[in-house]
């Protein structure tokens, strides 16, 4: 059913249509629309049987998660930014515990210095948690993707993360198709756990591992997410096939047909991206595009042969490792070993940095030309930088970084400089 919706409320509505039975909230922007939305589809009854837990903390709303998975229910929960930092305890436990917990995570940057817009940065410091992480470029593909999520958690015994771009996604209205409760019924079976809390036959959940064994349970978690690879790209088609549409897999190349530079990307960006390819390619520049869906597991091998015929490759990212460089870019450089294909790294959008297609078409013709540097850091304010720098050589008693910062934007009152 065609709506025009928030895609908040859109993602609420497709969980609720997934009949959760457990609900754990704490609110933190901008994932707090979508718990709202859910919290009162429990309170008038349209989601039932549910139970909606209002919990202290992040930290408890991903505990009482895994409780709940753990007593046989059905559960899910939603966070972001610090938030997702603040469970990351329990984020590991969901996975190492193997129980198929379903969260939304509406990317934000984390601090400091404090910033509520979009970025990457959250996701990418859980990646090796054990979650599979799989990115939505529309609020259409975040919807979608959360029913897979549930059929994909349950079937493997895996905890899912769907990530979707805070206010970006979010908080934007625009055309959803929202599935029926029919047809999620109909791909969604009833949870049946791998495992469970019952006083008829007791288990062990959680039980401490010592180094005779921690190396082999760890590598089990691996063989899982190793089976997520070909689960993944089974259950997309198979969505496809019940509502009439593709969406989620692992990654979704566009006009790479003799593409000689291809780029790469998560997310809502992607869209700009295609935008700026299709300009390029109506001026004869032959640029492709391939997103990336499943960011955990990596798909190393479909990104290798996606980029088989690529002369060169480039990295969009929103987040990148402070002291080396790009994440994402990391993973696609390393699926090309031995191709000889260079890679350049772009970051953008850190802290909701507008991204356009102008500065994206200079460095992709860049890229293309060879003149891009193997790390490039979209439309940086080299006069900013300049500046703080001079500001440290000059004495040692400079204050924050950030103060001084703002202070030479002149968003803050002014100060000893």
């Amino acid at each position: 059913m065609l709506r025009q919706i928030e895609g908040s409320r859109a993602v609420a509505e497709t969980v609720a249509l997934c009949r959760p039975e457990v609900v754990c909230a704490y609110p933190i922007s901008p994932q707090t629309h979508i718990i709202e939305a859910v919290g009162v589809l429990v309170r008038t009854g349209a989601l039932a049987p549910c139970e909606f837990v209002n919990v202290e903390s992040e930290f408890a709303a991903m505990s009482v998660s895994i409780g709940a998975s753990a007593a046989g229910a059905r559960a899910y929960t939603a966070t972001a930014s610090q938030g997702l930092l603040f469970m990351i305890e329990a984020v590991y436990n969901a996975a190492g515990l193997g129980l198929p917990v379903v969260m939304t995570l509406a990317n934000r940057a984390v601090g400091a210095p404090i910033n509520i817009w979009n970025d990457h940065s959250d996701a990418m410091a859980v990646r090796d948690s054990g979650w599979i992480q799989l990115f939505a470029e529309t609020n259409q593909e975040a919807a979608d993707l959360h029913i897979q999520a549930f059929r994909l958690a349950e079937s493997l015994s895996l905890p899912v993360m769907v990530a979707m771009d805070g206010f970006i996604l979010t908080h934007a209205i625009e055309r959803v198709d929202l599935a029926t409760q029919e047809q999620v019924d109909a791909f969604l079976p009833p949870y049946e756990p791998r495992q469970v809390l019952d006083p008829a036959d007791p288990v062990s959940i959680g039980a401490m591992v010592g180094p005779e064994a921690f190396e082999e349970v760890r590598y089990l978690a691996h063989l899982r997410q190793v089976d997520a690879l070909t689960a993944i790209p089974a259950v997309a088609s198979e969505f496809a096939e019940h509502f009439g549409r593709s969406s989620g897999g692992l990654l979704r190349p566009y006009r790479c047909e003799g593409a000689d530079t291809v780029v790469v990307a998560l997310g809502s960006v992607l869209g700009t991206i295609k935008d700026t390819v299709d300009a390029m390619r109506d001026d004869g520049l032959a640029v492709g595009v391939v997103g990336i869906t499943s960011f955990r597991p990596f798909p190393a091998a479909a990104v290798r042969e996606a980029l088989a015929a690529a002369r060169r490759v480039v990295v969009v990212e929103k987040a990148f490792s402070i002291g080396f460089g790009g994440v994402l870019s990391t993973d696609v450089a390393m699926a090309l070993t031995g191709s000889g294909t260079p890679v350049t790294t772009v970051v953008a959008g850190l802290g909701g940095r507008p991204i356009t297609g102008a500065s994206l078409r200079e460095c992709f013709e860049a890229a293309a030309a060879g003149r891009a540097e193997p790390l490039v850091f979209l439309d940086l304010n080299r006069s900013l930088i300049d500046r703080d720098l001079e500001r440290s050589s000059a004495r040692r008693r400079t204050g924050p970084t950030a103060e001084n910062v703002l202070r030479d934007l002149g968003t803050v009152a002014s100060g000893p400089t």
